[in-house]
C-alpha cells in the first residue's frame, strides 16, 4: 500500500510521503505551535500558519492545498460564538415538535388511511432546524426581507408540526397529511410543494438535486435584483437544507462552481450528514463529510464541519497525543452507523477501546453517558456557532457538514438502522419509550386507547413555551415557510411593441427565431415594462441571433468585466456589466432552467415581478431538464420558454441528438406549460401578448384563472418571408390553437390541411400542387398549438361525462372544422403522435404525416423526403384519401408518386438550405 493511501479518502496526507529527516526540529515547530494556540488561542494561530503558507508558497515552498481536516469541529471552542436562546425553553418545544411530527406520520399510517410518510428524517435534522427558526430564518415582514428557506423534502412533517405550534395547522389539519382529496380544506401536502399549498410552502425540494440547483439560482437571482436596482436584497440569506446522500446526485454538486465564481456569500448550504440514504450507508468504507469537505472547498466554497458536540470538548481537550481524533479519523461511516444502533458499552468496547489511551479517557464515564456522547448536529450551541459564523462570512458561499443520527431520539428500532427511511409507524412501546425520552405529558392510557392514534400535544398559546416560540418569530419577521403572490402591479406593452411582428419581413427571408429575436428586442425596450424581462441562455446566443443584445442589455456579471474584450471596436462586442440584464449560463441548461425558476417566481418571493425568456436548442429543453420544468411548475413559476433550432427536418446538418422531433409532446406532459408551435412572427406576437396577459395583466385570460404558467414555442432556423398580419386577424384561433390561414382558391374535389410551425409553408405550396396538378380544393389551416386544442376538446369531453343531460359543448377544434369538408391531412416536423393528438376530435377521415424515428444529418428537402412529411408527400396523401372516396381517379395517388418520385430522397424540393445551425 503506497504512502498515504490508506488515509486519502479521510485526510490530505500532508506528510505522509515525505520523510522526516529530523524528528527533533520537527517537535520543537510543533511545541511552537501548541504553546501560540495555548497562548494566544486559535485565532491568532490560524493567522499564523495562513502567512507562513502564503510565504512558502512565495519561495516555492510546495504545499499541497488542504482539502480535508481531522474529523473535529472546525470552529475551536474558543471561537464559538455564545448562545443567545433560553436552550431549555428551546429543547422543551423542539421535544414537542419531534413528538407530533412523528405523531401525524403515525396516524396516516393507521390501517385504513396507509398514505405513509417519513418519521426519521426530521427526528435527526429537528436541531438543524430550530436552531434556525429561532435565531436566524428571517420572515417577509423583517426589514431587510426574508430569507429564502430550502427544506429537505423528508423533513416536511417537522415543518407541519411547528406550524401546529404557532397556530396556523390544527389538529384536524395534521390528520389531513397526504390526503389532498380526501381531506379538502384540512389537507397537507407530502413534501414542499408550493402548487398544493400556495400560502404555505415556497420551493419544492423533493426531488433530489433539484433543490440544491434551485438555491444557487435563487442566491443568484437575489444579487441580480440588487445589482439591477430593482430591489435591495442585501440582506437577506438563501438556506438550503439537503441530506448526505442527496449529494451523490449529479446536481446536487453540478452548479457549485457558479456559487463560488458569483461569491454568492448569501448562500448556506447545511448539509444533514447522518451517513444513510434511503437503503443503507452513503459510504460506508469512506467517509462521506470528508469527501464533502474536500468537494466543496475544491469549489471555492468556505466549509463549516459541525461533528461534535459539547460532550466530547473535554476529552479532546485531554487528547494531548492525538489519539481519540486518530480514531474518529480512521473509524469509517458504517461503523460510525453501527454504534448508535448499538449501547454505550458497545462503544466503549469498540471505539474507545481501541488504544489504552482512548479507553483510560472514558474509565470514569457511565455507559449511559458515553452513549450521551451527542453528535454535533444536536447540539444548539455548535449549530448556533456555525450558522452565525455562516451568515458573517464574507466572499464565498457557505457549506455546514453537520454530524447527526438518522431516526435521533426514536427508539433503539429505528436510530440509525438501514430501514429506518421506510418505517412510518411506531409499536405501543416505541411511542412510550419515545414519549419518555421526550417528556411529553401524555399517560400509558391514553396511548393505550388506540395505539394507532396517539394524541399530538399542545400546552395552549398561553404556555411560556409557545409565548416565547411566537416572540422569537415575531423578532424575525413572521412566520416560516410562508408564501406570499402580492406583487408591485405590472404595465404591460402597448401595440407599438407588437408592430414590427405584424408588419412582416417584407421580401426578406426571415425564420421564426429572427422574428421572435426582432419582438424580444421591441419588448425590451419598453420603458415601463423591458427592465423587467429576464432573457435566459445557455451557450447559444449567436446561434440564435441574440448576440445583438450584448452591447446593451449586457451580460450579468456580478464582478464586471475586467479584462479587455477582444471583439471590443464590433458591433456586437462581448459586454459583461454588474448591472447587466441577459443570464448567461454558459453550457449549461440544468442551471439555465433553475435560473428561469428563480426569475420566474420572483413575485412571490421577492413581490417584484421578472419574466423570464428562456431561450435554448430545443432538443436540449424538456428532454434534458423535464424534471426540473417540473419543479417549475410545481413553483408556480411564469414565464417564456423558447425552443430554438426546433424540428426534426429543420436543423440540417447537426444529426440525431440535435433533431428535436418530439419536444410539444414532452411539454403537454406538464399541465402547466402552455405550448405553441408558431409559423410566423405575428402568430408569436399575438401569442406573447396573451401570455404576458394571463400571467400579470388585469383581468388574465378569460377562460383560466390560473397565472401560473409557462408559455413554450418552438421557433425554427429556416428563413421564410414573413407575411404581415392579416387585417381581420383571428386572434382567437391563435391562441387557442387553430384558424384558417388560405381558404381554397378553386372548386374541386376538397381536402383539408393543418399544419404548424416550420411546415405551413409546405401546406401552402402542396395547395397550389393539388389545385394545378390535379385540380383538388384544398383549405390550408395554421395549428398553432395541437396541445391546447387536445386540452380544451378534453375539458369539454369531461363536462359532458359529468353533466349526462346537459348539452354538450362542442370542442374549438370541432367547432372550427365544423364546415371544413373533406379528408384531413395534419403534418408537422415532429413525430406522428404531435397532430394526432386532436385526432379524435374531429369528425372527418383523419391522416397525420410526421417525423417519427431517429434525426439524422442531410439537407432538409433530403430529410423530408425521407420521411414523408414533406410538399409532395402531403398532395400523394391526400390524393389517397380522396381516391378512396371515389372523388378523384382511383390511379391519381400512385401517378402522383411517380410523377414527384416520392420514393427518391435526391428527388425533394421542400424548403431552404438558409439559416444557421
Amino acid at each position: 500500500m503506497a504512502a498515504g493511501e490508506d488515509t486519502s479518502h479521510i485526510l490530505s496526507g500532508l506528510t505522509n510521503q515525505l520523510p522526516d529527516r529530523d524528528p527533533e526540529e520537527t517537535a520543537e515547530w510543533l511545541e511552537s505551535l501548541d504553546t501560540l494556540i495555548q497562548e494566544q488561542g486559535t485565532e491568532r494561530a490560524q493567522y499564523i500558519m495562513r502567512s507562513l503558507l502564503q510565504r512558502a508558497g512565495a519561495q516555492s515552498v510546495g504545499v499541497p492545498m488542504v482539502t480535508t481536516t481531522d474529523y473535529v469541529n472546525t470552529i475551536p471552542v474558543d471561537q464559538e460564538a455564545p448562545f443567545p436562546g433560553d436552550e431549555e425553553i428551546e429543547r422543551k418545544y423542539r421535544a414537542w415538535l419531534r413528538w407530533n411530527a412523528a405523531v401525524m406520520v403515525h396516524r396516516s399510517q393507521r390501517p385504513e388511511i396507509g398514505v405513509g410518510g417519513h418519521i426519521s428524517t426530521y427526528a435527526g435534522a429537528a436541531t438543524l432546524y430550530e436552531v434556525g427558526f429561532n435565531h436566524f430564518f428571517r420572515g417577509k415582514d423583517h426589514p431587510g426581507g426574508g430569507d429564502q428557506v430550502f427544506f429537505q423534502g423528508h423533513a416536511s412533517p417537522g415543518m407541519y408540526a411547528r406550524a401546529f405550534l404557532e397556530g396556523r395547522l390544527s389538529e384536524e389539519d395534521l390528520d389531513g397529511f397526504r390526503q389532498e382529496k380526501s381531506k379538502e380544506g384540512h389537507a397537507l401536502s407530502s413534501y414542499p410543494h408550493p402548487r398544493l399549498m400556495p400560502e404555505f410552502w415556497e420551493f419544492p425540494t423533493v426531488s433530489m438535486g433539484i433543490g440544491p440547483m434551485n438555491a444557487i439560482y435563487q442566491a443568484q437571482s437575489n444579487r441580480y435584483l440588487h445589482n439591477r436596482g430593482i430591489k435591495d436584497t442585501s440582506d437577506q440569506q438563501v438556506w438550503a437544507f439537503l441530506g448526505d446522500g442527496e449529494m451523490d446526485e449529479p446536481e446536487s454538486r453540478g452548479l457549485l462552481q457558479l456559487a463560488a465564481n458569483d461569491k454568492l456569500d448569501n448562500l448556506n448550504f447545511v448539509i444533514n450528514c447522518n451517513l444513510q440514504r434511503l437503503d443503507g450507508p452513503v459510504r460506508g468504507n469512506g467517509k462521506i463529510m470528508q469527501e464533502l469537505e474536500a468537494f466543496f472547498r475544491g469549489a471555492g466554497w468556505n466549509v463549516i464541519k459541525v461533528v461534535w458536540g459539547r460532550e466530547w470538548d473535554t476529552l479532546l481537550a485531554k487528547d494531548d497525543d492525538g489519539s481519540l481524533v486518530k480514531i474518529m479519523n480512521e473509524t469509517v461511516d458504517g461503523d460510525y452507523q453501527t454504534y448508535k444502533a448499538e449501547s454505550g458499552g458497545f462503544v466503549r468496547e469498540h471505539f474507545f477501546g481501541k488504544t489504552p489511551q482512548t479507553k483510560d479517557m472514558v474509565a470514569d464515564m457511565t455507559d449511559q453517558e458515553i452513549w450521551n456522547l451527542k453528535r454535533g448536529g444536536h447540539d444548539y450551541n455548535k449549530v448556533y456557532a456555525a450558522y452565525k459564523a455562516a451568515t458573517e462570512f464574507k466572499g464565498k458561499p457557505t457549506v455546514i457538514l453537520a454530524h447527526t443520527v438518522k431516526g435521533y431520539g426514536l427508539g433503539t428500532h429505528f436510530e440509525g438502522r438501514n430501514a429506518t427511511h421506510q418505517m412510518k409507524k411506531l409499536t405501543l412501546a416505541d411511542l412510550k419509550a419515545f414519549r419518555d425520552h421526550l417528556r411529553i405529558p401524555i399517560t400509558d392510557e391514553q396511548l393505550e386507547a388506540d395505539p394507532y392514534q396517539p394524541p399530538y400535544y399542545h400546552p395552549g398559546a398561553d404556555a411560556p413555551e409557545i409565548k416565547y416560540l411566537m416572540e422569537r418569530r415575531q423578532a424575525l419577521g413572521g412566520f416560516v415557510p410562508e408564501r406570499r403572490s402580492k406583487h408591485t402591479e405590472v404595465t404591460l406593452p402597448g401595440d407599438k411593441a407588437y408592430e414590427v411582428a405584424n408588419r412582416g419581413s417584407g421580401k426578406q427571408l426571415a425564420a421564426t427565431t429572427m422574428a421572435f429575436v426582432r419582438l424580444l428586442k421591441d419588448l425590451m425596450r419598453d420603458k415601463d415594462f423591458g427592465s423587467r424581462i429576464v432573457p435566459i441562455i445557455p451557450d447559444e446566443a449567436r446561434t440564435f441571433g441574440i448576440d445583438a443584445f450584448f452591447p446593451t442589455a449586457k451580460i450579468y456579471n456580478p464582478n464586471g468585466q475586467n479584462y479587455l474584450s477582444v471583439d471590443r471596436d464590433l458591433v456586437l462586442a462581448y459586454k459583461e456589466s454588474i448591472a447587466g440584464q441577459i443570464v448567461h449560463a454558459g453550457i449549461n441548461e440544468a442551471g439555465s432552467v433553475a435560473a428561469f425558476t428563480a426569475a420566474g417566481t420572483s413575485y412571490a418571493t421577492h413581490g417584484e415581478p421578472l419574466i423570464p425568456i428562456y431561450v435554448f436548442y430545443s432538443m436540449f429543453g424538456f428532454q434534458r431538464t423535464g424534471d426540473s420544468f417540473w419543479a417549475a411548475a410545481d413553483q408556480m413559476t411564469r414565464g417564456f420558454i423558447i425552443g430554438a433550432t426546433a424540428g426534426r427536418t429543420t436543423l440540417t446538418g447537426e444529426g440525431l441528438q440535435h433533431a428535436d422531433g418530439h419536444s410539444p409532446i414532452l411539454a403537454s406532459t406538464n399541465p402547466a406549460v402552455v405550448t405553441y408551435d408558431p409559423a410566423y412572427g405575428y402568430e408569436i406576437g399575438v401569442i406573447m401578448r396573451d401570455g404576458l396577459n394571463r400571467m400579470y395583466g388585469p383581468g388574465g385570460a378569460d377562460n383560466d384563472t390560473d397565472r401560473n404558467l409557462m408559455y413554450y414555442l418552438t421557433v425554427y432556423n429556416e428563413p421564410i418571408v414573413q407575411p404581415a398580419a392579416p387585417a381581420e386577424i383571428d386572434t382567437e384561433g391563435i391562441i387557442k390553437g387553430i384558424y384558417l390561414l388560405a381558404p381554397a382558391k378553386i372548386d374541386g374535389p376538397r381536402t383539408q390541411i393543418l399544419a404548424s410551425g416550420v411546415s405551413v409553408p409546405w401546406a401552402l405550396e402542396a395547395q397550389r400542387v393539388l389545385a394545378e396538378d390535379w385540380g383538388v380544393s384544398a383549405d390550408v389551416w395554421s395549428v398553432t398549438s395541437w396541445t391546447e386544442l387536445r386540452r380544451d376538446a378534453m375539458a369539454a369531453e369531461e363536462d359532458a361525462f359529468l353533466n349526462p343531460g346537459q348539452p354538450a359543448r362542442v370542442p374549438f377544434v370541432t367547432e372550427q372544422l365544423a364546415g371544413a369538408t373533406g379528408p384531413i391531412v395534419a403534418v408537422s416536423d415532429y413525430m406522428k403522435a404531435v397532430p394526432d393528438q386532436i385526432r379524435q376530435f374531429v369528425p372527418n377521415e383523419f391522416a397525420s404525416l410526421g417525423a417519427d424515428g431517429f434525426g439524422f444529418s442531410d439537407t432538409r428537402a433530403a430529410a423530408r423526403r425521407f420521411f414523408k412529411n414533406d410538399t409532395h408527400s402531403i398532395v400523394v396523401r391526400s390524393l389517397q384519401m380522396l381516391a378512396r372516396r371515389g372523388e378523384v381517379d382511383a390511379q391519381a395517388p400512385a401517378q402522383a408518386i411517380e410523377k414527384y418520385r416520392l420514393l427518391n430522397v435526391n428527388a425533394g424540393t421542400t424548403g431552404n438550405a438558409g439559416g444557421d445551425s
